[in-house]
């Protein structure tokens, strides 16, 4: 898409805010009254473990509502992270994605605050929003609330609960590509007195793909029941599956450049993969929880859960250069996976006021202990059979043979604890000045071996975090904020030892605002994040090192991250949402030259919708999505003469605009339609591999919805 269609539409979207932004602006004693699509001014405690609203918390926050999922029909994690301010979703493979914020990898998943670090840094299969009530992404190191302070951010999945009071919601949605998907979630009390509810969800989806071979079947179940044992004391429970099912995966991309250098030209729909692939992946987690709410303020929760996630792939792997004339060079490495893994979590936290020199302050104290299990059965190919031309078979799908196995070996048998101890105040220093300090002590061990390297390690640390909240005017603060950043790395270097852990610091200061009685939210920021010993990729092992052909060696490098944020998310008129916001990033490695080039250092995400309640209650809508040019080197294979010859690849900068529209038909009875990508435009998902395959083209889906 042409930059001159970015800046019309980033016009268009800032020239409908104008009006409004010169209304008469109010200011209310409630800082939980708003409501907002895109984000919601409500208290969250994901950053610090306290109860503060996003104007009270010194860091940058954002929050995707079940409103605006539902709008836009953001119905798996991929879709909605994509529209997050400052986070971006490298798509390097159809069921293995990762993600990155302020120029690092986005490692910390959490379900209702708890978690632990994503599984070697990437999410496998497409979770479904389903089962969520919001998302919210906490930019920049969050040790204190994770135990493990990567500079990047924290993304919180706030799930869904029983409710007293009855609900019904009923969906059935129909797409391109042969996409249809049911889902429902119904919540109410089964006792008269209301002690005791329930709530059931379940979803369906299914579709084939703009991508040759693709097709996706996913079915997710959830059952939570709550049980008020006193007006003080309630015990939640739960179970969730998920079933993610895809068969002609990726695993790696498109190989871009032929052996003289140039790019190879592929349609959108190319794959390197074939219809014998598939990756299945089975997700369960069970939950139980005593939560204790005392009349005093005071509150304490005490939470087990566990988390198994099964994996069963057969894969193949196209790697090799193409020859400009005959197409022909590269060639398939196949092999079958077979990955269990466990979780054992257990964390128990209490919060409340404290009355200290005369002013009551908020204090929050916790300890988590958990658990984890990994293994990996692999069955290695006995050849690496050939495609035919490039021209061939990225245009008609032309794949090479599957091939014959090795007897399935277990690769991998690796165990973690990590415990931690944190906690943290919020300080009423005086009426316009306000503190939230804390800290973080972890200690983690390891053992056990992955595809022969030791995974033993005894890591312990501490991280203080401060923070600073100046009420400049009613509606206007300044913050400040610091923490350590200490992130322990799997990464192994090239004599296949593992890395140490990258340390450095990360801070953060700013200005947030509220306007329109607190219904509108935005804030400004600036940030710096140094990491010393980061794991860079540095190569890859060759025939020499069994068991670990073809896979990454990486050295730690010392990187530096500075830049700013700008967003905006609330209602302009109760009929009016906007949400979004605009990133400028720089990474610079020891010696001040840029790295991590794949990222790009601008950025910016914006969605609107309007309602108009006097006809059949019709809302509009559009998000835009732009970032700038991207690019990698290839210092591999690729020769001029003979003579080894670095290649520049690039992705240009472009923008993806959605639009949606939906209307009351019928009494509880919704329709919406939603059209992704409008002006069909052709980028790559991800460099950060050196491969790459096309996003998606245009497409449409219809939902009807019914709701009690």
């Amino acid at each position: 898409m042409p930059l001159r269609l970015v800046l019309l539409s980033t016009a268009a979207l800032c020239a409908l805010a104008t009006p409004a932004l010169a209304a008469n602006e109010a200011d209310a004693d409630d800082a939980n009254s708003i409501v907002v699509t895109g984000s919601a001014q409500r208290e969250t405690p994901s950053a610090t473990g306290l109860s503060l609203t996003l104007r009270e918390t010194p860091q940058s926050v954002t929050v995707i509502d079940r409103q605006r999922i539902e709008d836009f029909a953001l119905t798996n994690v991929n879709d909605l992270l994509a529209q997050a301010v400052g986070i971006n979703v490298e798509r390097v493979e159809t069921d293995r994605t990762e993600y990155t914020s302020r120029g690092f990898d986005v490692t910390n998943f959490q379900i209702d605050g708890i978690g632990l670090p994503l599984r070697w840094g990437a999410a496998y299969g497409e979770t479904d929003t389903i089962l969520y009530e919001r998302v919210e992404a906490i930019r920049g190191a969050n040790a204190l609330m994770t135990g493990v302070g990567n500079p990047s951010a924290t993304i919180n999945y706030v799930r869904k609960r029983p409710t007293k009071d009855f609900h019904l919601k009923a969906n059935a949605q129909g797409g391109s590509w042969n996409q249809w998907r049911v889902d429902g979630d119904a919540s109410g009390a089964l006792t008269r007195d209301g002690k005791l509810a329930i709530r059931l969800i379940y979803a369906h989806d299914q579709r084939d793909s703009y991508l040759r071979y693709n097709h996706v079947n996913r079915n997710v179940y959830s059952a939570l029941l709550s049980y008020d044992l006193t007006s003080e004391l309630t015990i939640n429970t739960g179970y969730t599956r998920q079933d993610n099912n895809a068969r002609g995966v990726l695993w790696g991309s498109l190989p871009l450049l032929y052996t003289n250098g140039s790019r190879v030209a592929y349609d959108v729909s190319a794959s390197p993969s074939a219809p014998w692939t598939y990756w299945n992946v089975t997700d369960q987690t069970a939950f139980a929880e005593l939560e204790w709410k005392g009349r005093n303020g005071w509150q304490a929760r005490g939470r087990y859960t566990y988390n198994k996630r099964d994996s069963q792939a057969k894969l193949l792997y196209a790697f090799g250069y193409p020859d400009a004339a005959t197409g022909l060079g590269v060639s398939g490495w196949p092999g079958i996976y077979r990955s269990p893994y466990e979780q054992n979590l257990f964390d128990g936290q209490a919060s409340g006021p404290l009355k200290l020199f005369g002013r009551e302050h908020q204090v929050s104290l916790g300890v988590s202990h958990a658990t984890m299990h990994g293994r990996e059965f692999s069955q290695s190919t006995l050849s690496y059979p050939s495609y035919a031309s490039v021209s061939d078979w990225a245009v008609n799908g032309i794949y090479p043979a599957e091939g014959a196995y090795a007897a399935e070996v277990l690769s991998e048998d690796s165990r973690d604890m990590l415990t931690r101890i944190y906690g943290a105040v919020h300080a009423n220093i005086t009426d316009r000045l306000k503190g939230v300090f804390g800290a973080s002590a972890i200690w983690l061990r390891s053992s056990g071996y992955n595809y022969g390297v030791d995974q033993t390690r005894r890591n312990s640390a501490f991280s203080p975090y401060a923070g600073l909240v100046f009420d400049a005017a009613k509606n206007i603060s300044f913050y400040a904020s610091y923490t350590d950043i200490y992130n322990p790395q799997k990464e192994v270097d090239v004599t296949n030892a593992r890395l140490n852990p990258a340390k450095g610091t990360s801070i953060e200061g700013g200005i947030k605002s509220e306007w329109f009685d607190k219904r509108l939210y935005a804030s400004a920021a600036i940030f710096r994040a140094r990491q010393t010993g980061l794991a860079e990729a540095a190569g890859v092992f060759g025939v020499g090192e069994a068991g670990r052909v073809g896979t990454t060696y990486y050295r730690g490098v010392d990187t530096t991250a500075r830049g700013f944020e700008l967003e905006i998310t609330g209602m302009i008129t109760p009929q009016w949402s906007i949400s979004g916001g605009y990133t400028g990033l720089e990474v610079h490695d020891r010696n001040g030259a840029p790295t991590r080039t794949y990222l790009p250092t601008k950025s910016l995400k914006l969605a609107t919708t309007y309602s108009i309640a006097a006809f059949h209650d019709l809302k509009l809508g559009g998000q835009l999505r732009w970032q700038n040019a991207i690019r990698t080197t290839d210092s591999a294979i690729v020769a001029y003469g003979g003579v080894s010859t670095p290649v520049v690849i690039t992705q240009n900068a472009y923008a993806v605009v959605d639009l949606m529209a939906s209307a009351r038909i019928a009494p509880y009875v919704r329709a919406s339609l939603n059209l992704r990508n409008v002006g069909d435009v052709h980028y790559l998902g991800s460099l950060k591999w050196g491969q790459g395959f096309y996003g998606a083209p245009r497409s449409i889906s219809g939902t009807i919805s019914v709701a009690f």
